[in-house]
């Protein structure tokens, strides 16, 4: 995507109240609180401000308030847990998909199943039907949106919520990858709908080849020598076929959509890229080989696929085993492929969960592979020296990834035990995400809401997170900022312009013009000053 499509696109009472939580901080933060930012910007977010506070009284009105602010980025989101299960009913139907009654999921249909054009008797007694059977039967349709989400889910003796949530991407893996451009579309909508400019979607496109390129080659933790007897082997091809993949699915969802057209749909607005999904609960060769097509492709489009990422339940067999081998094979790739980004989930676990060692070390060790961020992190204070850890990681500015709703619903962590407090304490860098929309059936709103009534959040710390979200987003060019994770002070080339004004001046219209990141930054403000404006 091309810069210039992306340019394209206080009562007296509330005060004081303000100003008492300035007071309270030491001499020197005063000085710098009360002298940060011009009296008119400052007034525009007094505004906003006392807006919010008025919301927060009834939670209507907040989602109603939080649905417009400007929310930046969502960079941790699994592109199949966001689309919503009504979708792929549809779509499992339209690929002549069955399903199994009894674990309502999709399956191939076996020979003797009667598709037929109308809804046929048999169905209702059948343990095999056609996906269509759903629009025919409500009770099946109802059942296959609970097993596609968490929609009602209650834990029972034998399945938990974890265990729920992590099944439901089985039931509907059968779909075909064809549907790429809807399931982006269909985020990207709801993204524009709640004021988002820019997603990173983590997918996971076809690897059969490296799966089975990696049963040919003789496993060994020499990396260099894998990774060259995978490459001799024909690695390439798979490499080869995904990029198109992404860049066919991206290029038909913008078709879908108009853009660059008259009628063009609001959601072409939002930049859409991807992070190559590595699943870690595979074999170590599988894994391996996987990890060199994901850092392969990264590289060979940088434009489309900004990153990696490692994901599946961390708690699995095979991730807990493996968890420093996989931290070993990214660290070695980092080497290989220095300018590929790398996000990593970490400490998606917590006490109870795994047994009490795993949970020494799961985020240190992700940010000494080389993690820029951190999605989950949830574990960190059962990590060894975890304030130290902290202080680490807000040194090096390794952004985490907050999914409040995710984190209740999987592992039941939430409120005063959630790290979030702990991290913003520190100083690391945090934004929020939504993780699964469509499997969790929220939305980035919903965070928003979740994360201001828990923990009392103030317009100014959800407009820094807002901010801190694209600071810390894969994209290419130097930050509007001057200082990493600053947003007190601008680079000189739009020092002396209106933040986000509508026409820069010429030295800041070069400088945007030049950076990618710079540019959604720029766009960012615009409309933090269009929402505050208009309150």
């Amino acid at each position: 995507m091309t810069n210039k499509r992306i340019v394209r696109q206080f009562g007296v009472g509330l005060v004081v109240y303000l100003l008492a939580g300035v007071w309270a901080l030491p001499g020197w933060a005063q000085t710098a609180a009360v002298k940060k930012m011009p009296a008119k910007t400052e007034t525009l977010e007094l505004k906003a401000e006392k807006n919010l506070a008025t919301a927060k009284e009834n939670s209507l009105q907040l989602r109603h308030f939080l649905l417009g602010i400007p929310k930046g980025a969502d960079l941790h989101y699994h592109l199949t847990g966001g689309v919503y299960a009504e979708t792929f009913i549809r779509e499992g139907a339209e690929d002549g998909l069955c399903v199994d009654v009894k674990t309502a999921g999709f399956t191939k249909c076996p020979a003797d199943v009667v598709q037929g054009p109308d809804c046929a008797d048999q169905w209702k007694t059948d343990a095999i039907v056609p996906a269509k059977a759903a629009y025919c039967e409500q009770g099946l349709y109802d059942a296959l949106v609970d097993s596609f989400s968490m929609r009602g889910f209650v834990p029972y003796a034998g399945k938990t919520a974890h265990d729920h949530f992590f099944d439901a991407f089985a039931k509907f893996s059968p779909l075909k990858q064809s549907h790429l451009a809807e399931w982006v579309d269909e985020v990207a909508v709801r993204a524009a709908g709640q004021n988002e400019q820019y997603l990173e979607l983590m997918h996971t496109p076809d690897f059969s080849k490296a799966t089975e390129i990696a049963k040919e080659v003789s496993w060994t933790d020499d990396f260099a020598k894998l990774r060259e007897d995978l490459l001799a082997h024909g690695l390439g091809e798979n490499v080869k076929s995904n990029v198109e993949a992404f860049q066919g699915g991206e290029k038909k969802r913008r078709e879908m959509e108009h853009c660059g057209e008259a009628d063009a749909a609001p959601a072409c607005k939002v930049d859409v890229r991807f992070l190559w999904q590595i699943l870690r609960r595979m074999a170590p060769e599988v894994v391996f080989a996987q990890a060199v097509v994901a850092f392969e492709s990264a590289q060979a489009d940088p434009e489309r696929i900004v990153g990696i990422s490692l994901v599946s339940p961390e708690d699995g067999y095979v991730a807990r085993r493996d968890y420093a081998l996989h931290m070993r094979m990214i660290q070695y790739l980092h080497q290989v492929y220095p300018k590929v980004h790398i996000e990593l989930h970490a400490g998606e676990i917590t006490y109870g969960v795994v047994p009490l060692e795993d949970l020494c070390c799961h985020i240190r060790m992700a940010v000494e592979a080389g993690a820029e961020r951190i999605g989950h992190g949830l574990d960190e204070m059962y990590e060894t020296r975890p304030h130290e850890l902290m202080r680490e990681m807000a040194a090096k500015h390794v952004m985490v990834e907050i999914n409040l709703s995710s984190n209740d619903l999987i592992l039941g962590v939430s409120g005063k035990n959630h790290p979030l407090p702990l991290y913003r304490q520190f100083g690391v860098p945090v934004a929020l995400s939504s993780d699964d929309e469509g499997v969790s059936r929220i939305d980035l709103t919903n965070e928003y809401a979740r994360a201001v009534t828990t923990y009392e959040l103030h317009y100014a710390d959800l407009k820094k997170m807002s901010r801190t979200g694209l600071e810390h987003a894969f994209l290419p060019g130097a930050s509007l900022w001057e200082s990493l994770d600053d947003f007190s002070k601008r680079v000189n080339a739009c020092a002396n312009d209106v933040l986000g004004a509508e026409m820069p001046s010429k030295g800041c219209a070069e400088f945007l013009q030049s950076s990618e990141k710079a540019t959604q930054q720029w766009e960012l403000e615009r409309r933090f000053r269009q929402f505050e404006a208009n309150l």
